[in-house]
């Protein structure tokens, strides 16, 4: 598995966190979001996360915003991409399982640095389940 991942200004400490529990797993992470809590545009970094994830480059990548909700609005853009929204395990199991989610978006300012650890750890663990889902995917 590798993963890509991406961020703002708002998802610094959240980024940092999850690329530590990477490297202790062993897990491949390419980072290409901001290090500094100077205030930044998010498509700047929503756009490479993006266009790796489109390009099959990762398997998976990692969005973190203020809401969550604008790097999800840039990364669905791209053709091969679906990105969720998600701030508990619940969804995101459920955006994997039923959706084939590739890319995970988080709410920085919404969930804290154990939350999101909780929920990349359910978002990387599960897999799409197919038969009935295949063809509500296919749809989009």
């Amino acid at each position: 598995m590798n993963i890509i991942i991406g961020n703002d200004h708002a998802g610094v400490h959240i980024k940092k966190a999850l690329i530590h529990f990477f490297n202790e797993k062993k897990i491949e992470c390419k980072n290409v979001g901001c290090d500094s809590e100077e205030s930044v545009d998010y498509p700047d970094f929503a756009h490479p996360v993006a266009k790796e994830v489109d390009q099959q480059k990762f398997n998976i990548g990692i969005l973190i915003c203020g809401s969550g909700n604008g790097v999800a609005m840039t990364a669905n853009k791209y053709p091969n991409v679906r990105a969720a929204l998600c701030w508990d395990e619940e969804i995101a199991s459920l955006s994997r399982k039923h959706n084939n989610a590739n890319i995970l978006c988080l709410p920085a300012r919404y969930i804290s640095q154990q939350k999101a650890l909780k929920i990349v750890k359910t978002f990387i663990n599960e897999s799409f389940e197919g038969e009935r889902h295949e063809r509500r995917i296919n749809k989009i």
